[in-house]
């Protein structure tokens, strides 16, 4: 029952909508309010320096005493990654499956917040009480283990967040998506549905796990080369195989990459793996054995910089060392935006003479992530009164809008959502309310929130034109320069033609200090930038580049 029928459930996106990544959803009615996820996003190309995204939790400090608590659906970075930020800024319970949690530990050990936190595990089929809400966890098929959606019962009607899912009836732990509970759910009523779109695009079913270890055995047998597998950290099931065919080809594994090898021994500890005793070997350990003994899994599926895979690729690997001896599999698709970091991985590992399958053809992945026929199913099942969906581009949010729309949905029930705007439902309608605070925090190194668009701006100048730095002393209470000109160029190019620019800008802010000191002028500050906007312009105008000017000035009369 609504505590007061003038009250409206909000349904707030405060990320997940915009782009692959960042989930975070906020449900809040009255005096309370739920979390979905909290995940990161990695940085675009125009990002210089910076490690992650994570949402801005700005709407989350005005309403922090109405927090009852953060819902988990699955291990994956894009919807776990910012929770240890989130917990350091919130005290909140966390609530989240076996190995959710057991991923999460190890990130929560990493920032010093473990023994702090307030976690609680939960299975598929637990409800917990959270203030005016109940929230049941339901079993899902997705990529890596122990994922659910969130079904959640509110004062206006039930809320159902699908997570990442898709529907594999022949999972490699035999425990399928509960797709019983979906109908039941839909026949007692669901007012809301938000979906994962990520494979709206894609016609027909998302084949299941158990093909990947299929194509993995074929590959194996007879195979007379070391297996260099890249893949996901956190698809336990893809390793799980990945080692059942070595172990039934008589190879030994060995692991590289810092989150691969916290994953599995998570996983392990946990007992959602099961690695037969001497199969595991260390790395330093490989040169013991011939080729067709080994198998190699290493993280950088994705070409990200500095990985395991990358390394290797660029012969920089302190212990393992690439060439006509190996196959590579890139056990994994790209995500949108990584195509070029793939490439030139792809590029260098074929350089250096290694065979490759990267072939969908060869079934060596599979997406964690349902096409249509499964999204189907689930709105047929569900059968909402209001559709949102979610986990996507724009693209992929029309598309499921519109597959919602063929499937029967009035047009006027169907909402699009965008980051930061309610979705708020009373008792007999639904419509968007005002926005509320959001946006996107930038971390860099340890520090969070400190890189503001105008840094990243000055990276950008830096990155595109240099800085050229003037520097020089003086005696501002004498008026006397006493230094000659000193001008160190950094990433500013011009040509040969143009040797004797730097002479001419030496002469340049020479004369620009000796004016100012003819006029009387003493003010640092002043100086420093008459001297900067002299040298900044006559730069343009010799090159039509805009290097970042700094002028360093010291005096000595202080």
């Amino acid at each position: 029952m609504a505590k007061n029928k003038s009250e409206k459930l909000k349904v707030i996106p405060l990320g997940g909508v915009d782009g692959i990544g960042r989930n975070i959803t906020v449900v809040e009615y009255a005096g309370d309010l739920v979390i979905i996820d909290c995940g990161v996003s990695f940085p675009e190309d125009d990002m210089l320096g910076i490690d992650l995204v994570i949402p801005d939790f700005s709407y989350l400090e005005q309403n922090e005493e109405k927090i009852r608590g953060l819902l988990i659906t699955h291990g994956h970075e894009d919807h776990i990654g910012a929770v240890p930020y989130l917990l350091k800024q919130f005290n909140i319970p966390v609530y989240g499956t076996r190995l959710t949690l057991g991923i999460l530990e190890n990130k929560l050990q990493e920032h010093g917040l473990l023994g702090a936190a307030c976690l609680h595990e939960v299975a598929a089929g637990d409800t917990v009480k959270l203030g005016c809400f109940t929230a049941e966890f339901v079993r899902v098929n997705h990529s890596i283990a122990d994922s659910v959606a969130i079904a959640l019962q509110t004062p206006k009607g039930m809320v159902v967040h699908t997570g990442d899912f898709k529907i594999d009836l022949t999972p490699i732990d035999d425990a399928p998506i509960n797709l019983h509970r979906f109908a039941e759910l839909g026949k007692k009523g669901v007012k809301l549905l938000m979906c994962d779109s990520t494979n709206v695009e894609r016609a027909g079913y998302t084949p299941s796990e158990r093909i990947v270890g299929q194509s993995f055995d074929r590959i194996f047998y007879n195979c007379e080369k070391r297996i260099v597998i890249a893949t996901f950290s956190s698809n336990i099931h893809r390793v799980q195989q990945i080692i059942n065919a070595s172990v039934k080809y008589g190879r030994k594994v060995a692991i590289t990459g810092r989150s691969m090898i916290n994953v599995i021994r998570a996983a392990e500890r946990l007992g959602y793996m099961d690695i037969p005793e001497g199969t595991l070997i260390e790395l330093s350990d490989m040169k013991r054995y011939k080729n067709d003994q080994l198998t190699l899994i290493t993280t950088g599926s994705q070409g990200e910089p500095m990985s395991a895979l990358y390394r290797m690729a660029l012969g920089e690997h302190s212990l393992v060392s690439l060439g006509p001896g190996d196959l590579v599999i890139l056990s994994s698709s790209p995500i949108p935006g990584n195509e070029k970091l793939i490439s030139r991985i792809v590029n260098e590992l074929l350089k250096r003479g290694v065979s490759m399958i990267r072939d969908n053809a060869m079934d060596v992945h599979v997406s964690g992530h349902a096409c249509v026929e499964e999204l189907k199913i689930m709105h047929t099942l569900i059968r909402p009164d209001y559709f949102m969906p979610v986990h996507g581009e724009y693209k992929h949010l029309k598309s499921h809008a519109e597959l919602a729309k063929e499937l029967g949905m009035a047009e006027n029930r169907i909402f699009i959502p965008e980051t930061g705007k309610p979705l708020e439902i009373s008792g007999k309608k639904a419509q968007y309310g005002q926005s509320v605070a959001w946006g996107q925090m930038y971390v860099d190194g340890y520090g969070v929130g400190e890189i503001g668009v105008s840094v990243l701006k000055e990276r950008r100048h830096l990155s595109e034109d240099g800085m050229v730095i003037i520097a020089f002393t003086v005696d501002l209470q004498e008026r006397l320069l006493i230094s000659d000109i000193e001008i160190v160029s950094k990433g500013f190019v011009y040509v040969r033609e143009q040797e004797s620019l730097m002479e001419d800008v030496r002469t340049l802010a020479k004369k620009t200090v000796l004016d100012c000191f003819g006029h009387g002028n003493r003010d640092a500050n002043s100086i420093k930038g008459k001297v900067k906007d002299a040298v900044a312009s006559k730069l343009y105008s010799k090159t039509k580049k805009k290097p970042m000017v700094l002028t360093v000035m010291t005096d000595i009369s202080i």
